[in-house]
């Protein structure tokens, strides 16, 4: 049925196309039901009855067993009726899956996605016509106007006509969309009745794609994948300008091991610094925290006597075993950057100071301290063994990448299965609300800041062990940036409470690829900053736009 010579369906038609299905399924579905009614839909309640016999308090010892144990007679007997009439089941969803397959598609939702075809295009057409006589009539009203006051209320008058046009058009290709929806989710309705909500693996992706289609909006993908596709175009041609530049590919098996392996330390400094941003903080630290971690672990795992002094104490590990010298720097490390992280976390959360200034001051205090204490000297190289002991190669796999890999899988079973990740969540993204909940806003404040110092000890140690030490007070110079923007570029907003951990992860390797692209072609260093620095600004004014959007 159709109006006209067109395909548009009118309600009523649409319904009179999907009757027959309602009926016939319908029928299967009421013999289900009856068959389900002491059997499966009994086993359900009583299941659910014992449960909450468990929980229920008010129940002495002995009326809780009693009462369960003529539950699970009960539960028994159900269970025999749910078995005895399971064939049937079976067999009259069949039944009605197999109606489905033979009239669904054809009898009802091909027609009605091709009148939504017309419909849309009918839409679109008398939005033209609509466009043309307000054009016209517009023409009209200014022959016959010559005062500029007038003349500016008709041109206002216009472009408010032009606006309701528009969205009444908006309107009605929402209302031919939602249409099309829902006759295609109609069938997967009637399947989840017959099945109880059980759906296969394909028919579970169908829904999904469906529903990614019908709430797909593209200023809002790319407001959320812009960057990453550019990001992507640009190492797409970094691939193709290398060979032709430096007569070698860029994507090779040993270059993207060097990718992840200069990823893995900075890994940790992300992961760490991720938490302050989810709390719309930051940390300018990072960098002077790596130095001293470098610094630190260069001298207890040194080669030999070290040749360089501390506040003019030269030190000497030497005498101790070389397991408890790793296991002595990698303590140190940690336990350093969480002393400095504390004080930046206390102030902060105490004072409510902005972490730009708790972790600036704490920058310039790291740096000067190091630089004093070791003259600005570097300590040259570690004990040659350690760094096969820390991250050996497994015919040639870097071990270094399994330490990192750990560093996630921690960080993000803290961040999502544990109280104080939703409570960082909470308090990044209100706090006041977060405390008249009865969250203290100061404990998750100092505890983000602590995760943040144990995961910098632990990425600095790991970092002096790819470098083979060679630590120092400018070493990681920088590196705060790097950080900080690859957490930006994995979603992690500064608007407070907004970000995956696999987004830093993204974002950790978008960097270190990039960078190491632009390394191998020759582009000079200082201009690398550039590319980082672009790359920030267009983040965040995303990040930013996606927020007024939300407002």
């Amino acid at each position: 049925m159709a109006n006209g010579n067109n395909k548009i369906l009118t309600a009523e038609e649409e319904m009179q196309l999907r009757q027959p299905i309602e009926d016939y399924v319908g029928k299967i579905q009421a013999k289900i039901d009856g068959l389900r009614a002491d059997g499966t839909d009994r086993v359900l309640s009583l299941q659910n009855q014992i449960d909450g016999m468990k929980r229920d308090r008010a129940l002495t010892r002995e009326e809780r067993e009693t009462k369960t144990a003529r539950a699970r007679t009960e539960l028994e007997k159900a269970q025999a009726v749910e078995e005895k009439n399971k064939g049937e089941v079976s067999r009259l969803i069949a039944d009605a899956e197999a109606y489905l397959r033979t009239h669904f598609e054809q009898d009802y939702y091909q027609p009605v996605k091709e009148s939504c075809e017309q419909e849309r295009a009918a839409a679109k057409e008398n939005h033209r016509k609509r466009l043309e006589e307000l054009g016209r009539e517009h023409q009209e009203m200014m022959a016959g106007l010559s005062d500029p006051k007038e003349i500016k209320e008709e041109k206002y008058v216009y472009k408010n006509r032009l606006f309701e046009a528009k969205m009444e058009l908006e309107k009605e290709l929402q209302q031919i969309k939602d249409r099309r929806h829902a006759a295609y989710t109609y069938k997967y309705h009637l399947i989840d009745l017959l099945r109880m909500s059980k759906f296969t693996f394909m028919e579970s992706r169908a829904q999904k794609w469906e529903n990614y289609k019908y709430t797909f909006n593209r200023r809002t993908f790319l407001l959320q994948n812009g960057l990453y596709i550019a990001i992507i175009l640009i190492f797409i041609m970094l691939c193709i300008i290398t060979p032709i530049v430096k007569n070698a590919p860029l994507l090779t098996y040993n270059n993207v091991l060097n990718i992840l392996q200069q990823a893995s330390p900075r890994m940790f400094l992300a992961l760490g610094v991720a938490g302050l941003i989810l709390l719309t903080g930051t940390d300018l630290s990072i960098g002077r925290m790596v130095g001293m971690g470098m610094t630190t672990a260069t001298i207890i795992m040194h080669q030999g006597i070290n040749t360089g002094s501390v506040f003019g104490h030269v030190f000497d590990f030497t005498g101790m075993p070389v397991g408890v010298r790793m296991i002595l720097a990698l303590l140190v490390c940690v336990i350093l950057c969480t002393f400095f992280t504390t004080i930046a976390g206390f102030f902060t959360a105490k004072f409510k100071m902005h972490p730009f200034i708790s972790t600036m001051a704490n920058m310039l205090v790291i740096f000067g301290l190091v630089t004093y204490a070791t003259k600005g000297v570097s300590f040259g190289a570690i004990e040659p063994a350690i760094p096969s002991l820390i991250i050996p190669k497994i015919n040639g796999f870097p071990t270094i990448i399994l330490w990192a890999l750990a560093a996630i899988v921690i960080v993000w079973f803290i961040w999502n299965k544990t109280t104080f990740g939703k409570n960082l969540y909470a308090v990044g993204g209100n706090p006041e609300a977060a405390a008249v909940s009865g969250i203290s806003v100061f404990r998750v404040t100092v505890g983000a800041f602590i995760l943040a110092g144990i995961l910098y000890g632990f990425g600095s140690w790991l970092e002096c062990a790819r470098m083979v030490g060679s630590g120092s007070a400018a070493y990681g110079q920088g590196w705060e940036m790097d950080a900080i923007a690859a957490c930006v570029v994995g979603g992690v907003s500064f608007t407070g409470g907004i970000g995956k951990i696999s987004g830093v992860v993204v974002g950790v390797f978008i960097f270190t690829a990039l960078t190491y692209s632009l390394t191998i072609l020759g582009i000079d260093t200082n201009l690398q900053f550039v590319f980082s620095g672009i790359i920030i600004l267009v983040a965040v004014t995303l990040d930013c736009l996606k927020y007024i959007q939300k407002k």
